[in-house]
């Protein structure tokens, strides 16, 4: 992974609430000042289903002159059970009778927690497990500030992925959807997709001819568009960073990243949001955020369930196999487990694999599944090298289809919403615990269900202790299961 230089370590942050930050975890960043200001960032943590921790503007305002604490006063919205008891007076009435319709009534905790510190308007690093409504959070915010008519860019949400952001471009236009009477009386609000491989030259002539409100765009593709000034962010509101840790795997992303935050957007103008299930080192992340003035000095951490890193739904387990018997063992427990839908994640073909000319090893894996395996009729494999558009065609058939099995690399680990997933099979340990957290929060994605899901690692008896690192850093417990 690239990571920055750091000049300075920090040596202790005031928090509320349990922290948890993984041993092994490093995210390194550059700090300008050497001496770090002594009002130190703010950290708020939330035990899942514990009683909320209240936080009103007036709270928010008292903490400015110290963050060493929070105060909170009584929050009448604190015990809301219904979404749009939180979000009245924020969020247009129908957008939220578009989110009724489509099933989002019930908040989850992140929701809950989260919505009224971002009405509030404060900079924040949302951090909570996968699949626990972060995207459906930020989304409400950026329709709680957006002005319909207004001819120009006010939201944009930045994506790792040509996959994450098709899915929250569709989520985002089902929110925008109006009905008719309101089309005729006001302009709605348009959605753009600036995602890698996409039509850019089309996406040019939209923004001549009327530019979108929200754009959900990849690092890469934004930075075209803005290089080239066809693009301007100068009434920009919101700007969330979706998979922020993710972005840090790249130096190039990480330099556009930093052009992003602080040359093509005014940090006073605009509310900046960082989400992630995993940011490794977070009170220093939100120092150097503070610090490198990527965010205002308020600047906030919601942590939401600090203690368990992964959904308590999902049942960990390994089994032990020798190198040339993986295929055979995925087989017996496809047989025995019968899952309706899963994925099996294996690892990225190296490049000295690559120029050896060797075939791949989902490649081989898919034609083993397809040549032996007849509990399921649609194996689809879904990796980097796979052109665009099939990829998008993979998803579509396997969200429409219900039973499928998706061979994957790491690029399905990062945001892909397929809640229909009870089973993952690490056909290869991933090489990080933060891969190993991604991986496995494809599955437990259904709100509010209790039905357990299973994560199974296939491995070699020298592995054994690389799994218990990351048991250790995750704070799960992997049972062993003989076949």
């Amino acid at each position: 992974m690239a990571t920055l230089p750091a000049i300075h370590l920090l040596s202790h942050f005031p928090t509320i609430g349990p922290e948890t930050t993984s041993p092994g975890a490093r995210f390194l960043f550059q700090f300008q000042n050497p001496n770090p200001n002594p009002r130190t960032p703010c950290s708020i943590s939330f035990p899942n289903r514990a009683p909320p921790c209240p936080i009103s503007k007036t709270g928010l305002s008292r903490a400015l002159p110290n963050y060493s604490s929070v105060p909170t006063e009584s929050n009448p919205k604190r015990d809301a059970s219904t979404i749009r008891e939180i979000c009245e007076g924020h969020v247009p009435e129908h957008v939220l009778r578009r989110a009724e319709e489509v099933g989002y009534v019930r908040p989850t905790d992140v929701q809950l927690q989260a919505l009224p510190v971002l009405f509030s308007g404060r900079d924040s690093i949302l951090h909570a497990q996968t699949g626990s409504g972060k995207t459906l959070a930020y989304l409400l915010l950026i329709f709680s500030v957006i002005n319909t008519q207004r001819s120009a860019v006010q939201a944009v949400i930045v994506v790792p992925t040509r996959e994450l952001g098709m899915q929250v471009t569709k989520v985002a236009r089902i929110l925008a959807g109006r009905p008719m009477e309101l089309e005729l009386e006001q302009k709605g609000c348009t959605v753009m997709a600036l995602l890698d491989g996409g039509m850019l030259k089309r996406h040019k002539s939209w923004l001549k001819a009327e530019p979108p409100t929200i754009v959900v765009a990849t690092i890469r593709s934004l930075c075209q568009m803005l290089d080239k000034q066809i693009l301007k962010l100068e009434s920009m509101r919101v700007l969330i960073i979706d998979e922020v840790d993710f972005m840090f795997n790249s130096s190039k992303e990480v330099s556009s990243l930093r052009k992003l935050l602080t040359s093509y957007s005014s940090l006073n103008n605009r509310q900046t949001i960082f989400a992630s299930a995993s940011i490794p080192q977070h009170r220093r992340f939100l120092h150097d955020c503070i610090q490198q003035k990527w965010t205002k000095s308020d600047a906030v951490h919601i942590h939401v369930n600090p203690i368990h890193p992964m959904p308590s739904c999902l049942h960990h387990r390994f089994v032990i196999c020798g190198k040339t018997r993986r295929h055979q063992t995925l087989l017996s427990l496809l047989h025995s487990d019968a899952p309706e839908s899963s994925i099996i994640f294996v690892g990225e073909q190296s490049e000295k694999s690559k120029k050896a000319g060797n075939v791949p090893s989902t490649t081989l894996l898919v034609d083993f599944l397809k040549a032996s395996y007849v509990g399921c009729s649609d194996i689809h494999l879904l990796e980097e090298d796979t052109n665009f558009n099939l990829r998008a065609a993979y998803l579509g058939e396997v969200r429409q289809g219900g039973n499928y099995l998706l061979v994957a690399t790491n690029i399905a680990a990062r945001g892909v919403d397929l809640p229909e997933t009870t089973h993952i099979y690490n056909f290869d340990l991933p090489r990080t615990a933060v891969d190993y957290l991604h991986r496995a929060g494809r599955t437990g994605r259904k709100p509010f269900s209790d039905n357990k899901c299973i994560v199974t690692n296939i491995i070699m008896s020298e592995e054994r202790f690389v799994l218990q690192r990351y048991e250790n850093e995750l704070l799960f417990n992997c049972e062993e299961l003989i076949l």
